[in-house]
Order: structure tokens, then sequence, then C-alpha cells
């Protein structure tokens, strides 16, 4: 199976158990994920958010995939060009999941900079954070045990 419709299947999984969840435009921010893979690199974990802090904005949604190597967010842009977010796991500090009546959302703190992914259906939630979360703490274990 290619990294394509590996994508494509973990995002229609997702969807058909949290469709509650918002998010536009998902093959434009998969193509953008999609691209910036390295020839080595194999996708875990997809789910797709917005990434913003503000409830009623619904346009920004982003492909997020956890891979064997990082975190990474897609976002095509309506009009040019696009947003690519990286995340390793020697930048990541903490997660923190916040649940709302509906929507939740997960706020990632890294060392130079803070991403929110909102607007997810709540019931998401506990598996997002367990696959970030558990995912991360590997990693590091694996960097440390490196040095």
């Amino acid at each position: 199976m290619s990294q394509k419709e590996k994508l494509e299947t973990l995002l229609n999984e997702f969807h058909s158990k949290y469709p509650m969840t918002i998010g536009w435009r998902l093959k434009k921010n998969s193509r953008i994920l999609l691209e910036h893979l390295y020839e080595d690199e194999k996708i875990e974990y997809a789910f797709y958010a917005q990434k913003n802090d503000n409830p009623l904005d619904f346009l920004g949604t982003g492909v997020v995939a956890l891979t064997n190597k990082r975190l990474v967010i897609g976002r095509d842009r309506v009009v040019i060009g696009y947003f690519f977010d990286s995340i390793t796991p020697d930048l990541f500090n903490d997660l923190k999941v916040k649940s709302g009546i509906i929507f939740g959302k997960i706020e990632i703190d890294m060392v130079k900079e803070f991403i929110v992914l909102s607007n997810i259906d709540k019931r998401a939630l506990p598996e997002i954070e367990k696959k970030v979360t558990n995912f991360m703490h590997e990693a590091k274990l694996k960097y440390q045990n490196n040095d």
C-alpha cells in the first residue's frame, strides 16, 4: 500500500469513527503532507483538525500524521501556497487535552512554539492523546539511548 493510500484509509477511518470533527479539503492538505515525507518515512496514524484556537474559524483544516520519525501537519492555503509543520521528538515538551460539550482541542507545547488543534470530535481526544504521547515518549527514549 502506498503512503497516499495509507493516509486516505486512515483519514476515512478517523472520519467514520469521529464524524463531528470539522475538516475540509482533506485531499489537498494530504498532498502537502505527502510532498514533505522522506523516502524512508512511514505514516502510522493520521487525523484532521483545525490548526487554530478560534472555535469559529473552521477554514484552517490541517491533516495531521504521526510517522515513524515525527509528527507532521499539512495545510493547503485557499488562494496561493501552503503551510507545513514538522514536530520532531526532541522539540516536543507536552500535550494538553481540552474537552467541551461537542468539540475538544489538543494543545502541543514545543520548545519554541505552541500548536493548537481544535474542532475535534471530543470522543477522538483520548485516542489522539494516546497515539501522540506514546510515540513521543518512545522516540525520546530511543533518542536518549543513542546519546
